[in-house]
């Protein structure tokens, strides 16, 4: 399976329970993580910070 093992599990949890209102929460989550972590070493971590 790998690193992508509850990337697909979470996908067959969707499909199969029809819990797709969860997909937005997961997404969102998701984008805000790579954006702290792409932002980390930059001057912009300051910034980013301050919003959360």
């Amino acid at each position: 399976m790998g690193k992508f093992s509850i990337i697909s599990e979470l996908w067959q949890f969707l499909k199969i329970r029809k819990k797709w209102w969860l997909a937005p929460i997961f997404i969102l989550l998701l984008l805000l993580g790579a954006l702290i972590v792409i932002t980390q070493g930059s001057a912009l971590a300051p910034f980013i910070y301050s919003i959360f």
